[in-house]
């Protein structure tokens, strides 16, 4: 079997990357017959809204990020602006438009000449209140990095686009790097559905059964555990103030060490992970901290995070489908213990060889002894520092725990202040804790609480899944587009002859311009002057409209004349090829065409990715005109399309003709005899 193992960002940028190949030895895919996708759920959902992005820099960056950067923190939520987390918007009121306007010195911020204005401001009002330093992104070497809210580890080389990243640089105060003009964009969702046969594995699919059917036609099928799952979930801990529980957090992790049992901390962002840290140190816990900040270390914090009484305080990333070895990982930890004593694998490549083979069989015994004390311990204790809005993330992170068999359990600890209790049931509960006069430092288990948890997040997940459904619908417009305009792209590519095809657009092109002058039925009221200018800049005709009356009587209808100026183009174009072909070839004239016509479809789908950009952005105003943004975004996105495969048409014919004066043969100067 001939089987390519890849990352799902590569896979999608190499696609985007060979529809953008000049030549097929640049080609890297071999078409898309079968994938199967690891962690299937992180990729096709989680993921599926993220697109992938090929993009170029735009020259200079607007001035107007930092101005907006400093009106920002001057408005107040409430009365210049509001904020819907739940939806992630933020609408400008009455008083902040009066407010932004005043301090520009504009007297309508909404007027044509200040149109860009209010996506500055948008930015900056969202980098303020959506956009959170720690948990959405870190600010390393001064650069903004994004950080994946379902993995916590840093989305190196991404940029949030249509400005964001700008403001948030900003926000910051780091250097506002240009804004990117998208080259070539696709989402995971239609990558993957490029293929013929999809399958994935992971172990949280069920949670999200519905959605993996209806947009890839995949069914989820269980299957059982190769040994019996033996782990204790036990009943989230509920208290009034993040501090309570934080307070309640470590006295649990310090009971926990002190039997000596291995502790895995799940926090949701690098900031809780950190303040949990500090309360740790405070206590004198030894614990090591595993976040976007130090993934490198990634690797051996989890080879040891298994030790009797080893505490590990993790954002979500910790390790997903990574067994944490009960006792530790005996290779990699040697590894460390080699590398301490100044042996490199590399550099001291015998001495290091040596050194193992002596010390891997103690090694691995030391292992397995401290894997039966940490089992008598309990197993490896997870410990859950909030809820996520995924049920699926919940199950990952208590999913680190009692693999292959092993023993462990797992808690969730959660606080009215809880970014997912505060959006969705805090209130209520918070209410019904004061009138039973719950002290902050006792916590409530009910299965209430649980159930309102749950149903918490199952509306988010509902609210998601809507989300990429509608992002799908209109990607879906761009996706069909995608697919036209690569495919005619790739048969340039693999065609030994494209002449026909050069032809054909010569052909359409002039019929097009014709049937423009000639629209209306009269001849007098042809635009012949316009048609002629239009002409000379595409090929230059070699007769005049006089004299092709004179030549057919004083009568030429627009069939006549199409036909006419469609002869003429071609016999210049066999002029053109017959001088090419005197100097390299038939061969040459072929690579001329196709090396004239994929720079043309390159460009013109870059404008059209652009103006599709634009169009998407304001398309949500129709609905205030009682038309549905869909269906308008569906029809004139389609006029767009068919508009730009008019413009690819016409570029290649023009920059074709223009290569006449390159190639015209060289007059031999006249010799005079003395």
């Amino acid at each position: 079997a001939d089987i390519t193992y890849g990352t799902n960002n590569e896979l999608g940028f190499d696609y985007l990357r060979d529809n953008m190949a000049r030549s097929l030895a640049d080609l890297v895919q071999r078409g898309h017959h079968y994938a199967i996708v690891d962690e299937v759920d992180s990729i096709l959902i989680d993921e599926a809204r993220t697109p992938l992005i090929i993009s170029g820099p735009v020259d200079g960056s607007s001035q107007f990020y930092n101005v907006f950067a400093q009106l920002a923190p001057r408005m107040k939520e409430g009365i210049h602006y509001e904020v819907d987390h739940r939806k992630r918007t933020v609408g400008v009121l009455e008083d902040g438009v009066g407010y932004v306007e005043d301090q520009l010195g504009i007297d309508n911020l909404y007027a044509p000449e200040h149109s860009t204005l209010v996506s500055y401001l948008n930015n900056a009002l969202k980098a303020k209140e959506l956009f959170t330093r720690d948990k959405d992104y870190i600010v390393r070497n001064g650069e903004v990095m994004i950080v994946d809210a379902f993995t916590g580890r840093v989305l190196g080389g991404r940029r949030y686009n249509e400005g964001m990243h700008q403001a948030i640089e900003a926000k910051e105060q780091v250097e506002i790097k240009n804004e990117n003009q998208t080259l070539a964009t696709v989402t995971l969702q239609n990558y993957f559905r490029l293929y013929d046969k999809l399958a994935g594995m992971t172990g949280t699919a069920e949670t999200e059964a519905a959605e993996l059917h209806q947009i890839y036609k995949l069914d989820v099928v269980p299957i059982p555990t190769n040994r019996p799952n033996i782990r204790e979930d036990l009943t989230d801990r509920v208290y009034k103030t993040q501090e309570a529980k934080f307070a309640a957090v470590a006295d649990d992790i310090a009971e926990r060490v002190a039997n000596g049992q291995p502790v895995l901390v799940g926090t949701t962002s690098v900031e809780r992970s950190e303040y949990l840290s500090e309360l740790l140190q405070r206590r004198g816990i030894a614990h090591k901290v595993l976040n976007a900040k130090y993934h490198e270390q990634e690797g051996q914090i989890v080879a040891q995070a298994g030790l009797p009484g080893a505490v590990t305080v993790s954002t979500n990333m910790a390790g997903r489908g990574t067994d944490i070895v009960l006792g530790g990982n005996p290779e990699v930890i040697l590894d460390i213990k080699l590398r301490e004593r100044g042996l490199d694998p590399f550099e001291d490549e015998e001495a290091y060889q040596a050194a193992w083979d002596e010390e891997l069989p103690r090694a691995r015994a030391r292992a397995a002894e401290l894997g039966d004390k940490v089992r008598e311990a309990g197993g490896l204790y997870v410990l859950g520092t909030e809820r996520h809005e995924s049920r699926r993330i919940d199950n990952q992170l208590r999913g680190r725990s009692a693999r292959q068999g092993d023993p462990g359990t797992t808690r969730f600890y959660l606080s009215m202040r809880d970014d997912l209790m505060v959006r969705f049931v805090g209130q209520t509960m918070e209410n019904m804790m004061n009138r039973l006069n719950v002290p902050d430092d006792v916590p409530i288990e009910a299965k209430m609480v649980t159930n309102s948890i749950k149903g918490a997040q199952a509306q988010v997940e509902n609210q998601n899944f809507e989300m990429r459904k509608n992002v799908l619908k209109y990607d879906e417009v761009l996706n069909e587009q995608r697919k036209v305009i690569y495919a005619e792209r790739r048969e340039i590519l693999e065609s030994k002859d494209i002449q026909q095809y050069i032809r054909k657009m010569i052909d359409e092109t002039i019929s097009a311009y014709v049937d423009g002058a000639t629209a209306v039925g009269y001849v007098e009221d042809w635009d012949l002057d316009q048609l002629w200018n239009a002409l000379e800049s595409l090929y230059g005709p070699t007769f005049t409209w006089q004299s092709l009356l004179d030549q057919n009587g004083g009568e030429v209808s627009a069939e006549q004349l199409r036909e006419a100026l469609v002869a003429d183009a071609n016999a210049q174009y066999d002029e053109l090829e017959a001088n090419v072909s005197a100097i390299g070839g038939e061969a040459q004239m072929r690579n001329i065409e196709r090396m004239v016509i994929l720079p043309v479809i390159d460009t013109k789908w870059r404008e059209h990715l652009y103006e599709m950009d634009y169009l998407k952005e304001g398309i949500g105003l129709r609905a205030m005109a009682q038309r549905d943004p869909l269906v308008e975004y569906q029809k004139e996105g389609g006029d767009m399309f068919n508009g730009m495969k008019e413009g690819i048409k016409e570029d290649t014919v023009r920059n074709l003709f223009m290569l006449r004066k390159q190639f015209a043969p060289q007059e031999t100067p006249e010799t005079t005899e003395v």
